[in-house]
């Protein structure tokens, strides 16, 4: 049996408030093997962000281990998983993050600039993702000049122009309206079905349900976890099937 990309055992987190502990994180337990798309929800200060950035060391953990394609995340210094984190992941948050002064081109190869990948290999992928993203004739445009769905899906391609092994994804969505959220869903279940790994968190039921699994986080521990066991399901089928199991969960 193959070993799982990520995983995380016995996973913990604690911040400080007003001198005293408070537990964020307690005791997870989480394998996320290659090709899925893994969906964490839960109510408001479950700790969903929390575990996304414990599981791609965005965050140093309290307790435990994570192991991201056979290294142990948990235990490395700050430049090893700044390098660990350029090769192998990828990044999409609710913000831009977008360089204002740079093309979306720009954006999008200037995160391919430390990678050793020759720059007219690197222009050829941006362009490739600007393409399969809608985005190919906003190229030379400025964030400034296009809309916010525009600037999350430049943001989507740069997070890939690294060809990473896992995607990491928090409330992508969440600053869209419907129509542009869509968008950026669909091609994240695209990529589900080429084979690239998803790790997303969100709140919203919509996006949810384009995941193959749905993990629900409550006060810091896994509360359930659903699967989609019949790929061909409609997205209104898996809605309402997700959104009945949700409901048991509390949420």
């Amino acid at each position: 049996m193959d070993s799982p990309l990520l995983s995380c055992k016995g996973l913990h987190k604690s911040f400080q408030s007003d001198g005293v502990d408070v537990d964020v994180i307690r005791g997870v337990d989480l394998e996320v093997s290659a090709g899925d798309f893994t969906v964490l929800m839960g109510s408001s200060g479950s700790g969903k962000s929390t575990l996304l950035y414990l599981m791609s060391g965005l965050e140093d953990v309290t307790g435990g281990t994570v192991m991201c394609n056979g290294y142990e995340i948990s235990s490395m210094k700050e430049k090893e998983l700044a390098l660990l984190r350029r090769g192998e992941m990828g990044f999409v948050f609710q913000a831009f993050n977008l360089i204002p002064n740079l093309t979306l081109l720009e954006n999008i190869m200037a995160a391919g600039f430390l990678s050793d990948t020759p720059k007219v290999d690197l222009e050829r992928r941006a362009h490739e993702l600007l393409d399969s993203l809608g985005l190919g004739d906003l190229a030379k445009r400025l964030p400034s000049q296009v809309s916010g769905g525009e600037q999350q899906r430049a943001a989507t391609a740069r997070s890939l122009v690294n060809s990473p092994k896992i995607l990491f994804a928090d409330e992508p969505t969440g600053a869209l309206n419907s129509a542009s959220g869509k968008k950026v869903l669909d091609y994240f279940s695209r990529l589900a079905k080429e084979g690239q790994t998803i790790f997303m968190v969100t709140h919203d039921l919509k996006g949810a349900c384009r995941g193959n699994r749905v993990i629900y986080l409550k006060d810091g521990q896994i509360h359930g976890e659903y699967r989609f066991d019949d790929q061909a399901l409609s997205l209104e089928e898996r809605e309402k099937l997700l959104f009945s199991w949700l409901v048991k969960q509390g949420w």
